[in-house]
């Protein structure tokens, strides 16, 4: 499917630059939401600031939207953030990780591939795509937030609750996560695994070391019951999500001191689960184990949950098939379908928007130290969002 671009072959570049030069360490968005939301009302989006939070840690959340005039109009929506997680040693970095940086082919600087190009490249395809079909059938939309790489509590989650108390309708929804492993487009999410972690506190006695006798070790109290987690199958997957993993994140137990039998441990883990599981069936799972081996809730142990988002699948369908065929038009690519990764904000979008997908540049270099994305990755990109938009507008 050929398309006629625009002439400036560097807009996405510049445009992620000047959002990287934005220092937007979670929850502060740095100025970037109001660069976007510059670049997209004199397109037509009417731009909403809809903030959240407290005063102290205040996130930005952007709601924008171009409505066609159809009343029956179908809506994609352009998702992501602008936060980005902290650089850690800058000492460690060739150059200023806010500064952005232009080395062996590749643009340096945090977010460069989490996911500031993404953005740029979204908006940038939106003004391509708008410059040669003002009048489109389809609403186009931006949902961007501050607090995606944080707790997310007060960011896309917000966002979608007021969206769907307010009626607002959603089709399809491109999440700008950096997906990619080789080159732009050779894979897409079309699903996440849900998030479940646990606190398990076991309660022993504490005493001296040389007197176990007059002491109750947690430790060792836990052992067995955390020797049966760790074997357990939990499900096997599907054709869709491999198998649900539970995996030991933190274990905190004793004084500092040698001589010490601890009172407490407290072991924290996570479940990475797949649509054949459910966060109540997974915690039914533990609690069993835990009494099969000796742990009595109460008693023995202490147990809280955190469900952080559960599992969601966008199957082929209108959105699957219309990024499938944009990238294949504009790479030659097949790209590939996987659910794999950890979790993003499309968790939260797939409770009010029927399909789903994720697609970003390669990922290699994601949170690390020298951040970039390769140049030659980020034209593409552009194109493929702006190809996106032409089929399903080309589709009613």
């Amino acid at each position: 499917m050929g398309l006629p671009f625009m002439s400036d072959p560097y807009a996405t570049l510049r445009l992620a630059e000047a959002l990287i030069a934005r220092p937007s360490i979670t929850p502060n968005d740095g100025g970037c939401l109001p660069l976007i939301a510059q670049r997209l009302t004199p397109l037509g989006f009417v731009c909403e600031a809809m903030d959240s939070g407290p005063a102290e840690a205040r996130v930005s959340n952007l709601w924008a939207i171009r409505r066609c005039g159809r009343t029956d109009a179908k809506v994609l929506v352009f998702a992501g953030h602008t936060d980005v997680v902290p650089t850690g040693d800058l000492a460690a970095w060739t150059s200023d990780p806010f500064v952005p940086t232009h080395r062996d082919g590749h643009l340096f600087g945090r977010g460069a591939s989490d996911m500031k190009t993404s953005l740029a490249a979204m908006v940038v395809a939106c003004e391509e795509f708008l410059a040669q079909t003002p009048q489109p059938n389809i609403d186009i939309a931006f949902l961007l937030t501050s607090d995606e790489e944080g707790p997310a509590r007060d960011g896309t989650v917000v966002v979608c609750e007021a969206l769907r108390q307010r009626g607002q309708r959603l089709d399809w929804c491109i999440v700008g996560e950096p997906t990619s492993v080789e080159r732009t487009g050779d894979m897409i999410k079309n699903g996440r695994r849900g998030t479940m972690s646990g606190r398990l506190t076991v309660k022993g006695i504490q005493g001296h070391i040389a007197y176990p006798q007059l002491a109750k070790n947690p430790i060792h109290m836990a052992a067995p019951a955390l020797a049966a987690l760790a074997a357990e199958v939990w499900d096997a997957g599907n054709d869709h999500f491999p198998p649900t993993s539970w995996q030991v994140s933190n274990i905190h137990g004793g004084t500092g001191a040698s001589n010490v039998i601890p009172g407490t441990v407290v072991i924290d883990f996570n479940f990475r689960f797949s649509t054949e599981s459910t966060p109540e069936g997974l915690q039914s799972r533990v609690l069993n184990l835990l009494a099969a081996n000796g742990l009595h809730a109460g008693a023995d142990f202490d147990l809280t949950w955190t469900v952080g988002g559960l599992p969601f699948l966008t199957p082929l369908g209108t959105l699957v098939t219309a990024v499938q065929q944009a990238i294949a038009d504009e790479t030659g690519i097949t790209t590939q379908l996987s659910t794999t990764g950890g979790t993003s904000d499309g968790r939260f979008i797939a409770a009010v928007c029927p399909e789903v997908i994720e697609l970003g540049p390669p990922n290699a270099t994601i949170h690390k130290i020298n951040e970039c994305v390769r140049v030659a990755d980020i034209e593409p990109l552009t194109h493929i969002y702006h190809r996106t938009l032409a089929l399903l507008s080309a589709q009613g």
